[in-house]
């Protein structure tokens, strides 16, 4: 049996229990491992070690702790933390009681944290010390009922969490005291990014944080001795879950990281001989735009897994550290499928087995670029792409009659849930999950990432990928960081490109002009130049460009410098006020 066939044998047979409904919940799992590995290490941090026992002990005390401050069933309670190994106790303490934890961005302040509160109604709230600053900053956008916590510090105002927790008793807890939630109840709130609004709060159960840690320790082949390296916020899906949770399950040990840095990586997985490392793309862009360091080839990593990585920086990233192996994986925390790439192919984010085919369908539906909706024929019915054209991705959710395809368990916003809804797509009384992410398809059935729909913009009749666009940029030499976007130009259809550009002393913006002909059709090329001082990063590393788009190319709103690329004199002229307005004026051709 070959490699990929071994690993989605691995973790069909590790989610065999879970998707007949008898698997336990991850807190009574957690329990159950702390009998079996007791004082093994399972995350340690920054000096600081939780064992398999310690961490089912510490568990036990949020729960009671939750227990003694009345709540209930279906009740709240938002983290606003950092990463540490109490981040995992506290969710599992709570989720233990049948209470929801609503897991906050940290880079979130003001108006959108207290939106983020809002969307979660929660009974309490528990920050770090470190965060108290930013919750003080959203305050008055939610209820005055809401009591808050403060974890790891003393901020001089709220109650410290730690001094009421640690009076409870650790010993597991008994039905008598909370009967155990079903696996279908929610456990979690996880936030999207905000990329494209503010962020919304979608709905996970104890299903599927059982499913996503025994579906990856399966794919992983997780064994004890492995020590996962994580990076990644513990507010999202993949640090927080992902990352988290499927080492435990296989009895591995989790180092936990507070923040990425590039600098203090390879020295860090050398020293704590990190077997596994998780990433999202942008970690491996900048680790690859690193200076050498000795560490980057002595370590001890077998298995890099991951999503967003490109092609062009897997390949440096595989061949300059010696990577043995990388799986790629597409997947999104409310998505209804998820794809993985177990063969290696550069590029390429997944693809699902020909025995898979009936129970994750997905399909590749035409969309208008301009609007994002989905085109129908004459009859009503959306049509699918051709293998190489791009179109979003839909997965069927299965009904009551029929088992087959995938759950989408929707977001605390019932609104928001039902635009990620199609309906009627193929047949009558079809419904599908709506991913909002442009792919295409090869005939091997490789699926590979195109644009997120509302990023691809339509110019010159034209269909431009922000991503592609992006790929060829950032391998100028020069360019730091880059962020891509289409921009509203009066009079004329669609958005002409434009990108903000991070760069160092090798740029020459006439090169790059030269550079950028020779590389991209002219309706891909950007028209405007922004040079940034720096990119403005969403905590999964996604750049925030909706804010570039909307200052677009007006001189009077952007203080950085701003180039037009005027195709007639063939070079990047300088954006003035004068020339800003024959721009919009449609006096200037472009």
């Amino acid at each position: 049996m070959s490699s990929p066939a071994k690993a989605w044998l691995r973790a069909l047979q590790a989610t065999a229990p879970v998707e007949r409904g008898q698997s336990a919940i991850f807190p009574i799992i957690i329990e159950d491992l702390a009998e079996r590995f007791d004082s093994t290490p399972a995350l340690e941090f920054s000096g600081l070690t939780l064992t398999y026992r310690t961490l089912a002990e510490s568990a036990a005390r949020y729960a009671r702790w939750g227990l003694s401050q009345g709540l209930s069933p279906g009740d709240s309670v938002c983290l606003l933390m950092t990463n540490c190994p109490e981040y995992l106790a506290i969710w599992l303490g709570l989720t233990r009681i049948g209470v929801t934890a609503a897991l906050l961005n940290t880079y979130l302040s003001g108006e959108l944290l207290a939106h983020a509160i809002r969307s979660a109604a929660p009974r309490h709230l528990i920050t770090s010390a470190t965060l108290a600053a930013a919750l003080a900053s959203a305050r008055a956008g939610f209820a005055d009922s809401v009591r808050c916590w403060v974890h790891g510090g003393d901020d001089g105002q709220l109650p410290r969490l730690e001094r009421t927790v640690e009076r409870e008793s650790a010993r597991s807890l008994t039905a008598a005291e909370r009967a155990l939630p079903a696996l279908t109840d929610r456990a979690l709130c996880i936030y999207t990014s905000g990329t494209t609004g503010a962020p919304k709060a979608a709905n996970v159960s104890h299903y599927r944080i059982v499913q996503w840690t025994h579906w990856f320790a399966g794919m992983m082949a997780i064994h004890p001795g492995d020590r996962m390296y994580n990076c990644l916020p513990m507010y999202h899906s993949i640090g927080g879950v992902v990352a988290a949770g499927a080492p435990l399950v296989g009895g591995a040990t989790v180092v936990l990281l507070e923040r990425f840095s590039a600098s203090d990586f390879w020295p860090d997985v050398v020293a704590e001989r990190c077997t596994l490392f998780q990433y999202i793309g942008e970690l491996c862009r900048y680790l690859v735009a690193s200076p050498h360091q000795e560490a980057e080839t002595h370590h001890t990593l077998r298995l890099c897994c991951g999503n967003g990585l490109r092609a062009d920086v897997w390949e440096q990233f595989q061949e300059r550290f010696r990577i043995p192996q990388i799986l790629e994986y597409y997947a999104a925390t409310e998505g209804s499928f998820s794809l993985y790439n177990c063969e290696g192919r550069r590029g390429a984010i997944g693809k699902i087995p020909a025995f898979l085919a009936q129970r994750a369908a997905v399909v590749l539906a035409k969309v208008d670029a301009d609007s994002g909706a989905p085109l129908r024929n004459a009859a009503g019915w959306c049509e699918r792409c051709a293998p190489g054209e791009v179109g979003e991705a839909i997965g069927r959710l299965s009904s009551r009659d029929d088992a087959a395809g995938g759950h989408f368990e929707g977001y605390a916003d019932t609104q928001a849930s039902k635009k990620k809804v199609l309906q009627d797509v193929f047949e009558p009384g079809d419904a599908w999950y709506r991913t909002g992410d442009l792919m295409r398809q090869d005939g091997d059935g490789f699926f590979y990432f195109v644009d997120r729909a509302g990023d691809t913009f339509r110019w010159k009749g034209e269909n431009v990928s922000t991503t592609e666009v992006l790929s060829v940029i950032s391998a100028f030499h020069g360019v730091a960081d880059a962020a891509v976007y289409g921009v509203t130009v009066p009079h004329h259809e669609g958005r002409a490109g434009m990108v903000a550009l991070v760069v160092d002393a090798r740029f020459d913006l006439d090169d790059f002009r030269l550079y950028v002909a020779e590389k991209l059709p002219a309706y891909a090329r950007p028209l405007f130049v922004r040079l940034v001082a720096s990119l403005e990063l969403t905590g999964t590393f996604r750049h925030r460009s909706r804010k570039l788009a909307q200052q677009g190319f007006d001189p009077a709103q952007v203080s950085d410098p701003l180039y037009f690329d005027d195709r007639r004199a063939a070079a990047y002229v300088k954006m003035d006020a004068t020339l800003h307005e024959h721009i919009r004026a449609g006096t200037l051709r472009l």
